[in-house]
This record gives structure tokens, sequence and C-alpha cells, in this order.
């Protein structure tokens, strides 16, 4: 793949994006690149107060751009249905949905329906939002499901005997089963869609190690700290970090099924290119049996 930058982004006018954790980090990246490229982006997140703000900074780069602010709070799944049933009684189909947001090595902590805050979050959330938004998407212009992970997937696994983390938690390790369960639901939702002749692209992206405020809003004490260390040291930018999710949500070339982040050195910066999963997110075994219960812990399921 050539040096892709966001300068390559096509004219997305006409397109609709829903992008979440877009306050601020990468997620403000995108949208503030989409909007630029003329694509009109609802910007979600859960705080009302930032979530304006970012819409300001856009407004600031692009006068002219087509840009919102909705309240989206990912680890309430009553928030999530409110967002979606708001979205689905808008007259224009979303093109784009851009599962970004994140919380990362916090305290064990449940939900209001009672999961793990980060399984809840990085993935049951966006699993109800896009088979709530799901009918909406199929109807969209080169529709595309984003779902973004992190190389800490790589170390991952589903503890379906432990899932709220009650026996055993680690702030890591549950982190890095709910970005493992992204990878898995990513190429699920693949597998599902060409299975039905459904034309959505299910697109998987990493940003390699981004400097944000995702390591110093969940981390506490010494891993507080060596996050703190490892931005200063290893972490590109999140503009630089936002180009795999821009690549997978824009660009002609991305394809289905496939996964993309940087390039360079050990994946943790660099231009995008197509790299590869853990082997074991490639079981189609444990997909399907994560699928099905996620299904069961939200209530949602897909229009297949």
């Amino acid at each position: 793949m050539v040096r892709w930058t966001a300068a390559q982004i096509k004219d997305q006018s006409g397109r609709s994006f829903v992008v979440t954790g877009a306050n601020s980090g990468l997620g403000f990246e995108t949208a503030r690149q989409l909007a630029a490229h003329g694509a009109k982006v609802v910007l979600a997140g859960r705080s009302e107060v930032k979530g304006l703000d970012a819409v300001d900074r856009v407004k600031a780069a692009s006068p002219e751009a087509l840009v919102e602010f909705r309240m989206l709070d990912l680890a309430d799944l009553d928030s999530v249905r409110a967002f979606a049933a708001a979205i689905m009684s808008d007259p224009v189909a979303v093109d784009v949905l851009v599962n970004n947001a994140g919380v990362m090595f916090p305290p064990r902590a449940l939900t209001r329906q009672g999961f793990e805050s980060q399984f809840a979050t990085n993935h049951l959330g966006h699993f109800a939002l896009t088979g709530l938004l799901f009918e909406t998407i199929r109807r969209g212009r080169d529709a595309r499901v984003v779902t973004v992970t992190s190389l800490e997937h790589r170390g991952g696994s589903i503890h379906f005997d432990d899932l709220t983390g009650e026996r055993s938690y680690s702030p890591r390790a549950f982190y890095q089963q709910s970005k493992f369960a992204n990878v898995l639901f990513g190429l699920e939702l693949d597998r599902r869609v060409r299975a039905a002749g459904i034309p959505v692209r299910s697109v998987l992206a990493h940003p390699g190690w981004a400097d944000t405020n995702l390591q110093s809003s969940g981390p506490t004490g010494v891993m507080k700290k060596l996050m703190r260390v490892g931005n200063r040291l290893l972490a590109q930018s999140a503009e630089m970090g936002a180009l795999s999710e821009l690549y997978a949500a824009s660009d002609p070339a991305a394809e289905s099924g496939r996964f993309y982040g940087p390039g360079g050195f050990a994946e943790l910066r660099g231009h995008p290119t197509e790299v590869q999963p853990a082997a074991s997110a490639k079981n189609e075994e444990t997909a399907r049996r994560l699928w099905e219960l996620s299904e069961e812990l939200t209530g949602v399921t897909f229009g297949f």
C-alpha cells in the first residue's frame, strides 16, 4: 500500500457517518477529517459539554462542516437504544458506522446492566449499536461498519466462565478480552453479511500506539505512570493513529473482512497497511459462541 494519508480521502459529500467516542482522540480526528471532506458526521459521546466543544472545533477548521453531537453512553444499553432510535427516525441512512469508542485498564466496575465495564463499553455496546442501526446501514451508500480494536487483542481470550471478572479480574486482561471480542465480532459480521448477500463491508482497524487520553482516563497507579512514559517514548499522534480507521471507513480499496493498522515497527506507528489478526481471533466457533452470547446479553439481533 502507498503511504496513505488523510489527503487521499476522496470527496465524501452525500455520505453520512456515525463515529462513537468522537469527543477527543482518535474519534475526534476521524470525525474532523471526514467532515473536512464533505461528509455529514454525527459525533457520539457521553459528555455533552465535550461533544459540543468537539463540534465547535470541527467547524472552526471547516466552517461548512455538517456535524452534530448526540449523547451516547455505550456502557448503558438503555442509552444505546435511545441513541439508535433517534438515528433510525432520521430520513437519511447511515452509510458508515465507526465503532471507535473505548475504555482501557480501569478498576473493576459493573455497568447498570451488570456487565464488566470494558467488555460492556468496548464490545457489547458496539454490538448492540451495530445491530440496532443495521437496517439503515444496509441501505447506505458504500455501507460499512468499521470496528476499531487494538494490538492488545493478541493477548486476549473470552472468559466465558467469568465474563464479569467476579472470580479473577485484571484490568489489562479484561481490556484484552474486549479488544479480542472486537476482532471476533468484525470478522463474524463479515462472514454473516457475505452469507446473506448483504452489501455491507465489515472492516477492522487498529491505531498502533497513539497518544490519546485513553491511557490516562482509565489506568490507575503504576499502570497510569507507565502509560504516560510510553506515550512520550513510543506513541504516534492521534492524527496518525486515526489514519487506519479513516482508511477503513472511506477508501474504496478497503475490503470487508480485512484488518488495517500502522505499517511501521511492530505495528506501533506508521501509515495504514493491511495487517493480520491473532490466529485465535479467526476461530469461527469462538466467534459464533460470542455472537450468540452477545445477542442474549443485549437482547439485540441482526436483520440478516
